[in-house]
C-alpha cells in the first residue's frame, strides 16, 4: 500500500491509500516524487497513473488538517499538492490517468494535468472545495469541462460523470471497471511504440503552447485557501465535514 512506482517503458504509478485514497502531506510528496522519477528515467516512454481501492483520489486527508495546530500542515499540504500536480504536468513523457470511482479535489488536479484520461464507467469528477471552506483545482477542472460548467461545479459542488466528460472529449475512453487498466495500457502502448525522442519533444511543445500557465494559475487559487483559513472559514467547514 502507499505510492508504488513500477518501472518499464510504460511505467505505472499506483496509489493505494485506504480507505478512499485521500492523501496526507507525505503521500502527496511521494506521489510527486514517483511521477518525476518515472519521467526522468530515459527508459520511460509513457507513465500510467492509476489507483487501487474504492476510487481514484479523494483529495487531501481532511483528518490530518483537522488534527494539526496552526497553519504549518496547511502550507505543507498545499505545497505538496502543487508539487504533485506539477510533476504530472511537467513529466517529460505523456501521462495517462486511469480513473475509477471518485475523482475529487486533488484527484481533479491529477487528472486535469494528465495528457490523456481513460475512465471506468463508475468514475465521477468534482470539486467539493467550497463545502470544505477551501478553493483550488479549478485550474485543472477547466481543462476537463467547459468554462460555464466549471463555474457551476465550483459554486454548487456538483459532480460530472465519465460519460459526460467523454462527450466533451476530455476523457478518451469509458470502459467497464475491470477493463480500465487494460484500456490505459493499450493507449500507453500505442504511444510507447512511437519514437521516444519525438514523443518527449511533442510533450514539451504541447506544454509550451498551453494558453494557461497551470502552475501559476493553481498557485493563485491556493492563496484564497489561505485567506479562508485565516478568516476561520476553513476550520468551520472541515469540522462540519468530519
Amino acid at each position: 500500500m502507499g505510492i508504488t512506482l513500477r518501472d518499464g517503458p510504460v511505467a505505472e504509478v499506483v496509489v493505494d491509500v485506504p480507505p478512499v485514497n485521500a492523501l496526507t502531506v507525505r503521500a502527496w510528496e511521494e506521489l510527486a516524487g514517483a511521477v518525476r522519477a518515472a519521467g526522468d528515467d530515459p527508459g520511460t516512454r509513457v507513465v500510467v497513473l492509476r489507483a487501487e481501492g474504492r476510487g481514484f483520489n479523494a483529495g487531501v486527508d481532511i483528518k490530518e488538517l483537522n488534527a494539526a495546530e496552526g497553519y504549518e500542515t496547511l502550507v505543507a499540504v498545499n505545497r505538496a499538492c502543487y508539487a504533485a500536480f506539477a510533476a504530472v504536468y511537467e513529466c517529460a513523457v505523456p501521462v495517462v490517468a486511469a480513473v475509477h470511482g471518485h475523482c475529487l479535489g486533488g484527484g481533479v488536479g491529477l487528472a486535469g494535468n494528465a495528457d490523456i484520461v481513460v475512465a471506468a464507467e463508475d468514475a465521477y469528477f468534482g470539486l467539493p472545495e467550497v463545502d470544505r471552506g477551501a478553493l483550488g483545482a479549478a485550474t485543472h477542472l477547466a481543462r476537463l469541462v467547459p468554462q460555464h460548467l466549471m463555474r457551476a461545479m465550483v459554486y454548487t459542488c456538483r459532480n460530472v460523470t465519465a460519460a459526460e466528460l467523454h462527450a466533451f472529449g476530455s476523457v478518451l475512453k469509458v470502459v467497464p471497471g475491470d477493463k480500465l487498466r487494460d484500456a490505459a495500457m493499450e493507449v500507453a502502448g500505442e504511444i510507447a511504440a512511437k519514437d521516444p525522442y519525438v514523443i518527449r519533444r511533442a510533450k514539451e511543445s504541447l506544454n509550451g503552447i498551453d494558453p494557461v500557465d497551470v502552475n501559476r494559475s493553481y498557485r493563485f487559487e491556493q492563496g484564497f485557501t489561505f485567506e479562508l483559513n485565516l478568516m476561520g472559514a476553513g476550520d468551520r467547514h472541515r469540522e462540519r465535514f468530519s
